[in-house]
């Protein structure tokens, strides 16, 4: 798995031939189904998908009851992204469905989110963007819960991918800059299967918005931190979002506590936020507890979105 991270896939199937091998004399049936999984992974990686799909096929052969309740779902999983790529839309998600119902019956939040966020892309790619947008705003709340950043990241992507299909081209810019910062944050390299589907809806939006606008969109997204990247794709997957709505109370806030704003938004702490402001954090809390009398505010989330709403973050 190392090896498929750092891109090494020759080197990668190679070992995972090699465990296979391993796993069948030492009758290890999980160790014989991840390394089954892997092999998956690698064609998926390389755009080999008919030998992706046979992969799956075999890792999913192994008896589900031998195995951890995890790898049988993580297995279940692949077999749905390989059935979906090989034109079998419907079993793919059945397979993906039944996959999130055994993960809700156990509580796996974890699995959950991974298989929202796989439905949420399904679901746009098909056209079904209100659908598409609540479960992934679902799989960002949940990936967010548990702590998985590789997940948050996946939904981004999508997330990029369905403010395209909306028509929102300064957010496309802003949310895939996101993306592309935090998977180098991360060391992850990108796919070039993402790669390659971001390049039309890209140029489309640079030429929607043109350079300096293009740029600061970028710029925007890059700066973002991972909880306020979060918050803002929680928004844009509402599809009660997609049409421009002007920030509630923005205009009754003074350009001081609009600053206030934007480095709450960027996860400062009220100390934190004295200090760069040469304030007290007494006189920091003064100034929310106004903007938040001001704009109805009541949680720091409520001031985050403000912001993304107003691009203050």
């Amino acid at each position: 798995m190392a090896l498929d991270f750092l891109g090494r896939f020759p080197e990668a199937a190679d070992d995972a031939r090699r465990a296979q091998a391993v796993a069948r004399e030492t009758a290890d049936p999980a160790a014989e189904a991840m390394a089954a999984w892997s092999l998956g992974w690698v064609a998926y990686c390389t755009d080999d998908y008919g030998t992706m799909l046979t992969w799956m096929q075999q890792a999913c052969r192994v008896d589900p009851a031998s195995i951890p309740g995890w790898l049988a779902r993580l297995c279940a999983w692949l077999l749905a992204v390989a059935l979906s790529l090989a034109g079998e839309a419907a079993a793919a998600q059945r397979g993906c469905a039944a996959v999130l119902a055994q993960a809700r019956e156990v509580g796996d939040l974890r699995f959950q989110a991974n298989m929202l966020w796989i439905l949420a892309a399904w679901d746009q790619q098909a056209g079904r963007l209100a659908d598409a947008g609540m479960q992934l705003g679902e799989a960002v709340r949940l990936s967010s819960r548990t702590g998985d950043r590789m997940r948050l990241i996946d939904c981004l992507d999508t997330c990029g991918a369905l403010c395209a299909a909306t028509g929102r081209w300064a957010d496309v810019i802003t949310i895939w800059a996101a993306h592309a910062a935090w998977l180098r944050r991360t060391g992850m390299p990108a796919l070039h299967q993402e790669f390659r589907r971001h390049q039309e809806p890209l140029r489309k939006a640079a030429q929607a918005l043109g350079p300096d606008r293009t740029r600061a969109a970028e710029e925007r997204g890059a700066a973002m931190t991972l909880a306020t990247v979060a918050e803002y794709a929680t928004m844009l997957a509402a599809p009660d979002s997609w049409q421009p709505q002007a920030p509630r109370g923005l205009t009754l806030l003074s350009a001081r506590e609009q600053e206030l704003v934007a480095l709450a938004a960027q996860g400062r702490t009220n100390t934190q936020i004295a200090a760069q402001l040469y304030i007290s954090a007494s006189t920091v809390r003064s100034h929310l507890d106004r903007i938040r009398d001001k704009t109805g505010c009541r949680r720091r989330a409520d001031l985050t979105r403000l912001a993304l709403q107003a691009g203050l973050v």
